[in-house]
């Protein structure tokens, strides 16, 4: 039986880092839902579908194909056919994603291919509802937060780095209406599943909470 550790948590607060880098050290498969998301929303965005328009989402699914394949290690993404792994990351697509994710027709069309993945390999798999209802038996289930004022500064810092010149109160609002958007959302909201370890990161560092969550599954005789 494939292990399966589930990351949840807000936006910001570092689980695709955390997964990503656990998955390496592991020798694990890395699976960030959030850019399944994020490929359906730059469609949405590219073709004008406005993303308040459910039935307009729903009618656009069915032409819409995204496929993960593995590269040299690292996770890509494609939207037809199109490597779109960089693109999905601007800020306005995350919060597109936001805005739609919590459509059932697009949770469903992302559900099987989920857990397919889930099922073939050990794997981390981060998002919004991964320990509470994509894959409610994952051996180890994380919530990771950390507080908006970090994880905003934590986003202003990467955007920074790539040369924008972001404004922290503008990531700080953003951050907020999508915790609000995602743990309200009528459709596997955001939520700390009952059997999830609450980690709060607001004080670590990214190798503190890699050997953390490490410790936290052998604890539990997974690794």
């Amino acid at each position: 039986m494939a292990i399966n550790i589930a990351i949840d948590g807000p936006a910001g607060a570092g689980k695709s880092t955390i997964a990503k880098g656990l998955a390496k050290r592991l020798g694990f498969v890395y699976v960030d839902t959030g850019a399944m998301y994020r490929t359906l929303a730059l469609y949405f965005v590219e073709n004008g579908i406005a993303l308040d328009d459910e039935a307009a989402i729903e009618a656009a699914l069915p032409a819409v194909s995204v496929r993960i394949a593995y590269q040299d290690g690292t996770q890509h993404i494609f939207l037809n056919d199109r490597d779109v792994s960089g693109e999905i990351r601007r800020e306005e697509i995350g919060n597109a994603a936001s805005a739609t994710s919590g459509y059932p027709e697009v949770r469903k069309k992302l559900l099987a291919l989920q857990r397919d993945l889930a099922a073939e390999s050990d794997c981390i798999m981060d998002g919004r509802d991964i320990g509470s209802f994509v894959l409610p038996d994952a051996q180890v289930k994380i919530y990771l937060t950390a507080s908006v004022a970090t994880r905003a500064k934590r986003r202003f810092d990467e955007l920074a780095e790539k040369g924008e010149s972001p404004k922290l109160s503008e990531i700080e609002a953003d951050i907020t209406k999508r915790d609000e958007q995602d743990m309200n959302r009528a459709v596997s909201p955001l939520v700390q599943a009952e059997d999830a370890v609450y980690l709060d990161t607001s004080a670590m560092d990214i190798p503190e909470v890699m050997a953390e969550i490490e410790r936290i599954a052998r604890d539990k005789g997974v690794l």
